[in-house]
């Protein structure tokens, strides 16, 4: 097994730089990160992965070493993103991680020929779309005033991600809460940028879960060979948004880790369970088509 980094980049239809790090050998997959993460989120993932699959782990724009946001931000600029890198990379497989399965897919959808398989591990759809815009009214509005904990608890709150105990709070405990993460990261190094770094790209996210379809018979005619993917422990639009999609999907299944959250992607010490998803990606690849 290779699990040597090299890096690379891509050029999307806009010309934007989209950069990667490439790791192992074999067919190509491509991780597509979530919200407030970069390429480096689901390293331990492509390590896991490393021994059957050359695993590309892209910075999505506005992050990390690849380019700016730029004019034009949306589901479609995103798809273009993922669409160079398995041009660039000649990937055939792609895994996408929460709004990062929003994106796959959106791409499985509008562009059939660029997948054979698709892996989404719980994509945050089925949300009330006027609800999540105007969050991200309320998010523009915060960020723009310097109050990122503020803006960070209401993407949190549109979303429904926070842990049930944090749900429970008053905002104004949330928010408290949140700084305090944030100040405990302040100055710390290391290949991650800290959430403060990372908070103004929660803006892009908001935005696609607002796009998306809100009726999930729109993906009826998606073709790609796809594995939804998804924790017992997640929140409860989650796993129904998944149950949704294998009704809808003419050629996906489901499964259901037991005990696992929308966490399970991530490394180790974001308490995630990247060895448990390899599994189930490394099942679902070796199929037969």
């Amino acid at each position: 097994m290779s699990t040597t980094t090299a890096t690379g980049t891509a050029t999307s239809a806009d010309g934007t730089t989209i950069s990667y790090r490439r790791l192992g050998r074999g067919p190509g997959l491509v991780i597509v990160h979530g919200a407030m993460q970069t390429g480096h989120s689901q390293s331990e993932l492509a390590t896991a992965l490393a021994a059957g699959f050359t695993c590309y782990l892209p910075d999505r724009r506005g992050r990390g070493g690849s380019g700016p946001v730029g004019a034009g931000y949306g589901l479609a600029r995103e798809s273009e993103d993922l669409d160079a890198v398995l041009r660039a990379t000649g990937a055939r497989y792609a895994v996408g991680v929460s709004s990062g399965a929003v994106i796959t897919l959106h791409t499985a959808l509008t562009r059939p020929a660029a997948l054979s398989k698709a892996v989404l591990f719980e994509p945050p759809l089925g949300l009330d779309a006027d609800d999540v815009r105007a969050a991200l009214e309320r998010f523009d509005r915060e960020l723009a005033e310097g109050r990122i904990p503020a803006a960070l608890v209401t993407g949190m709150r549109a979303a429904r991600l926070g842990p049930p105990l944090f749900n429970a709070l008053p905002r104004r405990v949330q928010e408290w809460l949140t700084g305090l993460m944030l100040n405990s990261q302040d100055g710390t190094a290391g290949e991650q940028p800290t959430f403060r770094e990372l908070a103004p790209t929660q803006r892009q996210d908001m935005q696609l879960v607002a796009e998306a379809p809100a009726d999930f018979a729109a993906y009826r005619t998606v073709e790609v060979r796809t594995l939804l993917l998804g924790g017992s422990r997640s929140q409860g639009y989650l796993r129904s948004a998944l149950a949704e999609l294998e009704r809808v999907l003419p050629r996906a299944r489901r499964v259901v880790m037991e005990g696992l959250d929308h966490g399970a992607t991530q490394n180790a010490a974001q308490r995630g369970r990247p060895e448990r998803v390899a599994e189930e990606i490394r099942r679902f690849l070796a199929e037969d088509s």
